[in-house]
């Protein structure tokens, strides 16, 4: 299964699907660099999904790898989501 991936680095133009959402999410609620698996088992999300996701949110910039297989988000994800949550708080769409 291939993943289709595009690139973004302007947040405003950042869209997430709510897959991708969940996962930054669940990224977002660890102190401490995640792997495939420990995303997969929080979120509920298939293994292959989340593998897929992973490589989007990490070319948008939204998480790093800062060990083979491990994963955490960044400022710019982290923006994302307070942005997201914003949106949310007053009615906007993103």
């Amino acid at each position: 299964m291939a993943c289709k991936t595009k690139s973004s680095v302007d947040n405003r133009d950042i869209k997430l699907t709510a897959e991708q959402e969940k996962i930054l999410r669940t990224i977002a609620g660890r102190s401490n660099p995640v792997s495939s698996r420990e995303i997969s088992e929080a979120a509920g999300i298939a293994p292959k999904s989340v593998s897929c996701r992973i490589q989007s949110l990490k070319k948008k910039g939204l998480i790093i790898s800062p060990a083979r297989c491990k994963y955490e988000i960044t400022d710019t994800g982290r923006t994302v989501i307070q942005e997201q949550e914003g949106n949310a708080e007053t009615g906007q769409a993103k």
